[in-house]
């Protein structure tokens, strides 16, 4: 078993106590250990995070970016031992990992170039002889709490705007999957990163919590998970002067059009769903076929669907891997049970695998159909290798179906008519619009959030990430004499 040491401060270091990770392709025993931090450490990382900050916001932007370059250089160059951390604890194929390191890399490299960027303007004043201007600047301290279904690429997101705008962060990575948050931190402490400005908290978070989420340093916390810890860090920092974002859940729907490619469709609304397991707030969980082809489109799913390889990451004909822990499998293979209690008919998978895989978090690619707009798994997130699918009728009840949900993050239509594509990017109620491509695949530079409860107002990714992490000061200087 490999024990990992953490960051805080510029050092690497463990405490005296350990939190195991485990491989999800075999759970009987801990595969690694990394630091269960106390509250008094925690702290600590607040305060090497706070003088972090008071040389950070000072170093000038070309020299922030060039550290955020070479960090994505020793991503890239690191990229087969950083994907097999990947692999290891969340149990994504290989090239879903490799994957992540490049992206990961790349939002380092996207938020250095926007270093050389305008950060300001000139603006007009009415007052003679006064120069007016305003400007963005760093906030301070910020908390990023990351999930484990895409342990790199996410503390990459929101580490990679933060550090260019010039703060300091407290990265908190899930307690599955810290490895791969580790690795991140370690690029750029090897980049030449001055110590104090990335801190990494690895622990329980039921001995932590209160040092992590109370400290008065805290200026902003930036969140990606469930909307149930979500909405519970933002009622736990409503009372202060906190700035909060998130990224929460999605029930995000594909809409197939009786003259859309059905081949092409089926072919990425399964990439869409089973990818990654199915465990990206992005994937493709609902599909809305319309009637006149809803038969023949299933046909091609439950082909393409029985033929996904289940399997170890590590093999490279795996075309799904398992769930990241055996209580979140444990999790789908309720949801999937209950949905053939309300009526569901399962149509491929459905179950956990037998053999030689029961030692892993593994469950089947799964289609079900039969479904209802009432039934739970129409309406909640089940995050894993299950796709609902029922029939609908032409475009306006699609949109009318796919609108109903509490959630709004992504949808796609697949249809011949760019007049049907306009309507359905102009009527659905999501931040992400897709058109004959899958719901999932956002590149670094595209703005990147949902709307309803599945995010904040604050976007992440792009240019738009920038305005989370920074704060707008005008400046009129009048000449003097």
């Amino acid at each position: 078993m490999q024990s990992l040491e953490t960051l805080v401060g510029g050092r690497w270091f463990a405490s005296g106590k350990w939190l195991d990770v485990f491989d999800p392709t075999d759970v009987r025993r801990p595969v690694a250990r990394v630091p269960a931090l106390t509250a008094a450490e925690v702290t600590g990382a607040y305060a090497a995070a706070e003088a972090g900050f008071a040389t950070w916001r000072r170093t000038p932007a070309l020299a922030r970016a060039k550290i955020l370059g070479q960090a994505a250089t020793l991503l890239r160059a690191r990229a087969a031992e950083i994907a097999r951390c990947v692999v290891t604890e969340n149990g994504k194929t290989v090239k879903e990992a490799r994957g992540e390191v490049e992206k990961a890399a790349d939002f380092l490299e996207y938020y250095a170039a926007q270093a050389r960027e305008a950060y300001g303007s000139l603006v007009h004043d009415a007052r003679p002889d006064t120069r007016t201007s305003y400007h963005r600047e760093p906030i301070g301290v910020v908390l990023a709490v990351t999930p484990w279904n895409d342990p790199l690429l996410t503390p990459a997101r929101k580490v990679g705007p933060a550090l260019a705008a010039g703060n300091a962060v407290v990265l908190k990575p899930a307690s599955e999957t810290p490895g791969s948050g580790l690795c991140l931190a370690r690029a750029l402490h090897d980049a030449g990163l001055p110590a104090g400005v990335l801190n990494v908290v690895t622990g329980h978070v039921g001995e932590i919590s209160g040092a992590l989420l109370d400290d008065a340093r805290i200026a902003a916390v930036t969140f990606t998970g469930s909307n149930e810890v979500g909405e519970t860090l933002r009622a736990r920092i409503a009372p202060r002067n906190v700035r909060f974002q998130a990224e929460l859940g999605g029930k995000n729907a594909s809409v197939v059009l009786a003259d859309a490619d059905l081949q092409a469709a089926a072919t990425a609304v399964v990439a869409a769903a089973f990818g990654q397991a199915g465990q990206r707030c992005t994937a493709t969980s609902r599909v809305l076929v319309e009637r006149a082809v809803y038969d023949p489109f299933l046909t091609m799913l439950r082909e393409r669907v029985a033929a996904l390889r289940l399997g170890p990451g590590q093999d490279s004909e795996t075309a799904v891997g398992p769930l990241v822990s055996r209580a979140h499998q444990d999790g789908v293979l309720r949801d999937i049970a209950g949905a053939v209690k309300q009526g569901a008919r399962v149509e491929v998978g459905g179950e956990a695998p037998a053999g030689e895989l029961t030692h892993g978090c593994y469950v089947q690619p799964t289609i079900l159909a039969d479904v209802t707009t009432q039934m739970d798994v129409w309406r909640h997130e089940v995050f894993g290798p299950v796709l609902v699918i029922r029939p609908t009728g032409a475009l306006a009840e699609a949109i009318a179906e796919v609108n109903d949900s509490r959630y709004g993050l992504a949808a796609a239509v697949f249809t011949g008519s760019l007049a049907a594509a306009y309507r359905f990017a102009e009527e659905v109620e999501c931040g992400q619009v897709a058109v004959n491509t899958t719901t999932s695949g956002w590149d670094v530079h595209h703005p990147f959030g949902g709307f309803r409860e599945s995010g904040s107002p604050f976007k992440e990714q792009g240019t738009e990430a920038l305005h989370f992490y920074t704060r707008v000061k005008s400046v009129a200087i009048r000449a003097g004499g």
